[in-house]
């Protein structure tokens, strides 16, 4: 099963793993811009990076959204979606005032049906029933080519082996 860190202590993460190789569980979550149904994973026909953060209302994870937005900018053919637990709301809010306009904002909120089909659901901690921060590429035939479960929660991820998985 695998594992991060928060501030230091490892914590479980509940759910299916997915790792390099697998294909990419198929799973609906809600757009951040007009509530409807967004399908991420799965064989779309094109490349994906789908990025898993707990809140955008924290500052790494803002910080990781806004990194991303402008890396994203650059991307061809790619489909970058952030999925996290926030109310679409609150995420929709988010992006209007920091500009985020490179990439499909999404929550996983209803169900988790994405943190548990993908394994990035915090188990144990203080932070039990967030997920993880991870980042996921999968190719246009749905399946897994770049995985990172970021170590530490409240670290930055490894932005430029995550945008080298989708170009």
């Amino acid at each position: 099963m695998a594992t991060t860190k928060f501030k230091g202590t490892e914590v479980q993460l509940l759910g299916n793993e997915v790792n390099v190789g697998d294909k990419a569980p198929e799973v609906t979550v809600v757009n951040s811009d007009g509530l409807g149904d967004v399908i991420v994973g799965g064989a779309q026909g094109k490349k994906q990076l789908i990025i898993v953060v707990p809140s955008l209302d924290t500052g790494v994870c803002a910080t990781e959204t806004r990194n991303f937005n402008a890396k994203a900018a650059s991307l061809s053919g790619v489909q970058a979606t952030i999925v996290s637990l926030d109310l679409p709301f609150a995420a929709g809010r988010f992006c209007q005032a920091e500009g985020i306009n490179d990439l499909t904002v999404t929550s996983d909120f209803r169900n988790k049906d994405f943190a548990n089909a993908y394994g990035v659901l915090l188990g144990g901690s203080v932070l039990a029933g967030v997920t993880c921060r991870a980042i996921f590429a999968v190719n246009e035939e749905g399946i897994v080519t770049y995985k990172e479960i970021v170590p530490e929660i409240t670290e930055e991820p490894n932005y430029d082996a995550a945008i080298a998985a989708v170009s």
